[in-house]
């Protein structure tokens, strides 16, 4: 059966938009992420970074991104691959998302330095994230 959840989302928040203001919503979403942060949290634990990361990995694919997870030869390297995003249409719209997306995983890997290298929404074909351990 087809869905027409994405449009739903950005419809929603169009109307949030004129209703609060852009600012309102903007708080919002950072709401919404942080509380996925925290969901987040729970699930990875507090193992080792590879640990960590393969249960991230497997966190992302239940929702429904198509993500890899590549190991550098660096030790405590990682590259999260996302080739299929799972609110593609939302982000499009409200790229802000994405920022805070960023920030879910600085929060989740606080002894890492994570960096966006790729990005689908400036054209490219997947997002990517080169995830270093700090220590």
């Amino acid at each position: 059966f087809p869905h027409n959840y994405d449009n739903f989302a950005v419809s929603f928040l169009n109307t949030l938009v004129e209703t609060v203001g852009e600012q309102q919503v903007g708080e919002i979403l950072k709401k919404q992420w942080q509380r996925k942060a925290a969901e987040y949290q729970l699930r990875l634990g507090k193992g080792s970074l590879g640990e960590r990361m393969r249960k991230l990995l497997e966190i992302r694919q239940e929702e429904g991104y198509m993500a890899e997870l590549v190991a550098l030869e660096a030790e405590n390297s990682y590259v999260l691959a996302e080739h299929h995003c799972a609110i593609a249409e939302v982000a499009g719209s409200y790229p802000s998302i994405c920022g805070h997306e960023l920030e879910m995983f600085a929060l989740l890997l606080p002894d890492c330095t994570i960096e966006r290298t790729h990005w689908i929404n400036q054209g490219e074909q997947r997002c990517g994230y080169l995830i270093k351990c700090k220590g």
